[in-house]
């Protein structure tokens, strides 16, 4: 039997639960802290503050319990109050919003987070502290590793969403975590403030790993059981709205997957192209390649540089902003490459171009503009030029993105 529920059966008719604190406890010394985001839950609110009490408890843990209200019609907030949580209000709609606020008043250096649907057992929470005592600064729940109770979780998100979800994060990120959807997890309170944590919904889950694992946090996890929700109500989890804004967050966090790779695939294989063709036409297979496929290349290289140039935009932007942790590698890159580089190279392109089809365009004038038998070249020396252009703007826009944020590229 669920603990969570074994708590709410025996404590609904006592006039004093047997999870409540007076206020002077709270102004001990917490070594931890249980934050629980609350939207309209007083089914189970209760038991789930009576349950991390009890884990408390039984591990002589001292603790206090943090419910962060965001916005509730119902009584959760008096029932909160009254099984001995002290509540705190979140203004911002969303539960990345409400977390936010849970760890920024919560007075413990290690704070557990938990949902308060009942999903969470929070008779676990010793788990948690074990591994933040070893050395860990952030431990996430992995309900794969534990027990997933019937009917606890859907096939979709327990065979695609999640584990396709975790798969792209350790691709991009290399978190090493196994379920980045688990909302049971802990973090050390001096981690939390590193992070800088922004984001306002469900996404708060995947910004919270990629700055841990950006950041070289110790992060760890920790096998746990999750039970069908208590709720008599649609959850408030959206499948594929939240899906999407988890997956919109990692790839906005991993610019050189979203651009810098891409880019580079298109870049060369349009150059390739252009330079294969450069002599004559040639054959793939039966099909005959010649001077639209040249065109062809060109496009597909400009959109390349296209898309390498927003791809620098974002990781300047990013570690100027202090979005993005642990970025040496950039570090180094904007301490060596200056405008003036970006200027010279795009230059010699751009003038390379320019000459060469000045001087075919002059061939072409002295025959009396009739054939123009160098389309090939002119293919060759106009994407030398249109890459010119290309670069020496964007460096251009670089360099202005740096000094507009007291970042300068090159120093």
């Amino acid at each position: 039997m669920n603990p969570v529920a074994h708590i709410w059966l025996g404590s609904q008719e006592s006039s004093r639960e047997p999870g409540a604190r007076l206020e002077a406890d709270y102004q001990a010394q917490s070594e931890v802290s249980v934050v629980i985001p609350c939207l309209n839950e007083e089914q189970s609110i209760g038991a789930c503050v009576d349950s991390a009490w009890a884990a408390f408890d039984a591990a002589g843990i001292s603790g206090e319990v943090v419910v962060a209200d965001n916005g509730s019609t119902d009584d959760s907030v008096a029932i909160a109050q009254r099984h001995g949580a002290r509540v705190v209000h979140a203004g911002l709609k969303g539960y990345g919003s409400a977390l936010r606020k849970g760890i920024e008043e919560a007075r413990g250096e290690f704070i557990i987070m938990g949902d308060a649907d009942g999903s969470h057992d929070f008779s676990e929470i010793p788990r948690f502290v074990a591994q933040w005592r070893e050395g860990y600064e952030f431990v996430v729940g992995n309900r794969f590793q534990g027990e997933i109770k019937e009917g606890a979780m859907s096939w979709h998100h327990r065979r695609l969403g999640t584990p396709i979800l975790s798969a792209i994060l350790n691709l991009f990120f290399g978190a090493g975590v196994g379920d980045i959807n688990c909302g049971m997890r802990g973090i050390s309170k001096d981690l939390s403030r590193r992070l800088d944590l922004r984001t306002t919904g469900m996404e708060f889950a995947s910004e919270s790993l990629i700055k841990a694992a950006k950041l070289g946090a110790r992060l760890t996890e920790v096998p746990i059981t999750m039970w069908p929700d208590r709720r008599d109500r649609p959850p408030h989890l959206r499948t594929f709205r939240d899906g999407w804004r988890h997956l919109r967050f990692i790839l906005l966090s991993a610019p050189n997957w979203l651009f810098l790779l891409p880019g580079s695939l298109l870049v060369a294989f349009g150059i390739g192209l252009v330079l294969w063709l450069l002599p004559g036409p040639r054959f793939a297979g039966k099909v005959g390649l010649d001077v639209h496929t040249m065109a062809l290349g060109m496009m597909v290289a400009l959109l390349g540089v296209h898309i390498i140039s927003i791809g620098l935009f974002v990781k300047v932007f990013s570690y100027t902003e202090k979005l993005s942790r642990n970025q040496r590698t950039l570090e180094s890159w904007l301490k060596r490459v200056t405008l003036e580089h970006g200027m010279l190279l795009g230059g010699a392109l751009a003038v390379m171009g320019f000459a060469g089809d000045l001087i075919v365009f002059r061939h072409w004038a002295a025959a009396g503009f009739g054939h123009l038998d160098a389309v090939r070249t002119v293919f060759f020396f106009s994407l030398s030029f249109f890459l010119g252009v290309e670069i020496l703007f964007s460096s251009v826009f670089l360099s202005m993105l740096g000094i507009s944020r007291a970042t300068y590229i090159g120093d």
